[in-house]
């Protein structure tokens, strides 16, 4: 809920009742923004409203590859945050039209409604040489937001966590009924995971105007851990003990393409997935020197994975929250 409702104007957030966007709406609405939560099923965005005063948060239909729709959601806004994303490409939602089409669409039609900031959540590992798709598409996506609104803010977060994520509860959930678990390229790929509360007020003081015009910041928490550590951590809060498949890159690879025909909700990793795992997933040395990470953003003491993950994995324990109770 809301502190207040100052009327600081309004601020429209693309993909604003997915994992990032709703708590991004709901900090905004938190420093007194009127919200509007542009969404393609705003019947199904209703969650959102309680996050204000009433009023306040508003579910509106758009829909980034549709530009008409863009622009309407637009209108008026003060502030447009895009935290829009996909980690797979399939069907009408591809790389090129999530991350490359659609970022370009808002910032033309934030850009020509006199805007005043934009804000683009991208990722750490946005690479237009990599050799995942979903890198490459980033960096353009990021390309694009930079030519149609020339000083947007762009925040590139590592894995981000909370209890809607897709790494600790995909991974517990496999945990609770495979008896291995697959260990990509031994386990050796580090992250710097960023809690997704974290991520939103990092997003709420770029809509302030505290964040550098122009400048891309890098987002992570205050642990670099490795593939390896991560899935222990994830095994031990979700009260499992599985042994580990190590699979080579190579193998994995495999894996992933004879998996291709599944739908990708049951497949373990896709081929896009072992690549970035090729390549760490940290803040890099750059943006600490220059300050350009969540310090710079008003995040000065970033969550840890202990001090929320156990919260949300508690519900794959045996007996759920109730484990640690005797019988």
């Amino acid at each position: 809920m809301a502190d207040r409702l100052d009327d600081r104007g309004l601020a429209t957030v693309f993909g604003g009742s997915g994992f990032v966007g709703r708590y991004a709406v709901a900090a905004l609405a938190k420093q007194g923004w009127r919200v509007r939560a542009a969404v393609r099923r705003p019947d199904l965005a209703g969650f959102l409203q309680p996050a204000g005063f009433v009023g306040q948060v508003a579910p509106v239909q758009a829909n980034g590859r549709y530009p008409h729709s863009v622009e309407r959601a637009v209108s008026g806004a003060k502030v447009v945050v895009n935290a829009v994303g996909v980690l797979t490409s399939g069907g009408k939602q591809t790389f090129q039209a999530i991350h490359v089409d659609a970022p370009r669409a808002m910032a033309k039609a934030a850009r020509e409604a006199g805007v005043r900031h934009f804000v683009h959540i991208s990722a750490i590992g946005a690479n237009r040489k990599s050799a995942s798709r979903y890198a490459r598409s980033k960096a353009e996506g990021e390309a694009a937001v930079r030519e149609e609104f020339p000083g947007a803010v762009i925040i590139r977060p590592s894995i981000v966590f909370g209890p809607e994520d897709e790494f600790f509860n995909r991974f517990a959930a496999m945990a609770r009924i495979s008896p291995l678990l697959p260990l990509i390229g031994g386990g050796r790929t580090r992250f710097q995971p960023v809690f997704v509360g974290d991520l939103a007020t990092a997003v709420a003081a770029c809509a302030a105007g505290d964040a550098k015009p122009d400048t891309i910041y890098e987002a992570g928490g205050p642990e670099v851990l490795s593939f390896r550590q991560l899935l222990d951590l994830t095994q031990e809060w979700a009260g499992r003990s599985r042994g580990y498949l190590p699979l080579p890159f190579w193998l994995a690879k495999l894996q992933a393409i004879l998996t291709w025909p599944l739908p990708n909700a049951l497949r373990p990793v896709t081929l896009d997935q072992v690549r970035m795992l090729q390549r760490d997933n940290v803040v890099s040395a750059e943006a600490k020197s220059e300050g350009r990470t969540l310090a710079a953003l008003g995040v000065a003491t970033p969550h840890g994975v202990a001090a929320i993950v156990p919260t949300y994995l508690a519900r794959f324990r045996a007996r759920g929250q109730f484990s640690n109770y005797r019988s």
